[in-house]
């Protein structure tokens, strides 16, 4: 069994201690602690805060405004009056403004992704992949910013001519989640921004300080006051402002399909575009014929990556009767050797859930599937410490657990044996989610049947990692509604116009 960690204790105390300082640093730097409305750093007008805590300690961080309905609605006034301006600004400019805010981001690109691990937890490396995501989004609508193109239609008269233009959606609201908590902010704001739109942000309440941050180099970056806005606070009373004004005329959302659900009712009224990347469940499937060591590596980086806390995570892993025990040892033996600790340690592999409800829902769903007959095989002791979940796989998995049908977002591999094809798209889509799959195999035939059945909107093919910034990531079925990447992700910002002329 691993140990928590393989360096050396002194060596691990100063890698924390220097993380920690670098972030600190940052937040104090930069006043991360107010919130940033109408160009201006502010302060909740009850003066009132929320704590913000590191998940490896459990201890405070720091602290950001609470702000309710009526700064909210500042926000909105701030981005409604800022957005005639913006809208009308010249495409190449938008992509100096954003091409600015790029290279910012990767100017910092250490320092936020020390910020990253001291807000949410996960390993100071993947925190860094995660930045380096951050800035191929921004870049990508920089230069996309140009290519809102229209057209031209064959007109059904001589006379009459037919011309489709893009105009910007207008104010939009984006609430985004805890596990990518700067990449989440860019990829929702970069093709908003670029398509002519300006944009309030509400941040998760357990990582707002890294969208701060992000409407920092915005600042610097130059953005028109009103055009870039980041209020803070508990979602109830901001989520209600965002959906019920009818100056926001797009909501993007990122988190659970139950708070999706909530915000497709609040929005109605106002029927607001939507776009909407909710819960997963994804299956992960490994045929007879796969390369059963590639296999093992791509689940690996699926279910562990952030501690598994990650919409696309393989949340339930299907292994074909022929090689199911192959696979099983491998899989246990690397999940075995997974380090578990504090994000800054150098080497640690896996980090902290995000809070203390995140474990006890792991728990209880442990608990299921071990009352169901699962054989449990942990990996790493987890520290005194923190929200941690020790590295687990279970086989011999009944299909009737919990697990089955709740995303897991935790180190927890759930194996499942199976016999046919027919047999593992079934069991793959009896599930209401449907956002992310994985499937190896190396028949060229068999792979496409599969993926063409398979009900969700991103499959990977003998890789565990499917993320890209040029192209549609969004779900089907209760996964969403949508697409976030590419032109597509420009497109949900942008309403099509036709004009009809007559030459007279």
């Amino acid at each position: 069994m691993s140990a928590v960690s393989n360096a050396a204790p002194d060596a691990s105390q100063t890698a924390i201690s220097n993380g920690r300082s670098r972030a600190r640093r940052l937040i104090s730097d930069w006043n991360l602690d107010k919130a940033f409305i109408n160009g201006e750093w502010a302060r909740a007008d009850s003066r009132e805060a929320i704590d913000v805590y590191d998940p490896a300690t459990g201890k405070v961080i720091g602290d950001v405004p609470f702000m309710r309905t009526s700064e909210a609605r500042r926000a909105i006034d701030a981005a409604d009056a800022a957005f005639p301006a913006w809208s009308r600004m010249l495409a190449k400019e938008r992509s100096g403004y954003l091409k600015r805010w790029r290279d910012l981001l990767e100017q910092y690109q250490d320092d936020l992704a020390a910020l990253i691990t001291l807000e949410q937890g996960k390993p100071y490396d993947q925190a860094l992949r995660e930045v380096v995501g951050a800035i191929a989004y921004a870049e990508w609508y920089a230069e996309e910013a140009k290519r809102a193109y229209g057209q031209t239609m064959p007109a059904t008269q001589r006379d009459r001519r037919v011309v489709v233009q893009k105009h910007p959606v207008g104010v939009v609201a984006a609430i985004t989640p805890w596990n990518f908590p700067l990449t989440m902010v860019v990829r929702k704001c970069a093709p908003a921004l670029a398509a002519g739109c300006t944009i309030v942000v509400k941040p998760a309440e357990d990582t707002p300080i890294s969208a701060l941050a992000a409407a920092k180099l915005a600042e610097m970056a130059g953005f028109p006051a009103g055009v870039f806005n980041v209020v803070t606070g508990q979602p109830m009373p901001i989520g209600e402002a965002l959906t019920g004004d009818p100056r926001v005329r797009m909501l993007s959302f990122t988190g659970s399909t139950e708070v999706g659900k909530r915000l497709m009712v609040q929005c109605a009224p106002t029927v607001k575009k939507l776009s909407l990347e909710l819960g997963g469940n994804a299956p992960f499937i490994v045929m007879d014929d796969a390369d059963i060591d590639a296999a093992v590596a791509g689940a690996m980086i699926s279910k562990f990556r952030n501690s598994g806390q990650t919409c696309v995570c393989a949340n339930r892993i299907f292994v074909q009767d022929e090689v199911y025990e192959s696979f099983v040892e491998k899989f246990i033996a690397a999940s075995h050797a997974q380090t578990i600790g504090n994000g800054f340690i150098p080497g640690t592999d896996i980090g902290p859930l995000i809070n203390r409800q995140a474990v006890a829902k792991v728990e209880r769903l442990i608990d299921d599937a071990k009352k169901r007959g699962a054989t449990l095989h942990y990996g790493a002791d987890r520290p005194e410490e923190g929200h941690f979940i020790r590295p687990l796989v279970m086989t011999d998995v009944s299909l009737d657990t919990d697990c089955f049908n709740e995303e897991l977002f935790a180190p927890v591999a759930p194996i499942y044996r199976f016999r046919t094809e027919a047999e593992v798209i079934e069991l793959s889509n009896r599930v209401r989610a449907g956002l992310s799959s994985y499937l190896f195999s190396r028949d060229i035939g068999r792979i496409q049947r599969i993926a063409d059945g398979l009900e969700t909107g991103v499959v990977g093919i003998n890789d565990g990692t499917t993320s890209h910034e040029g192209a549609p990531f969004g779900g089907v079925k209760e996964s969403g509604q949508g697409r976030e990447g590419g032109h597509w992700g420009l497109e949900e910002y942008l309403e099509p116009k036709y004009l009809n002329y007559a030459l007279g």
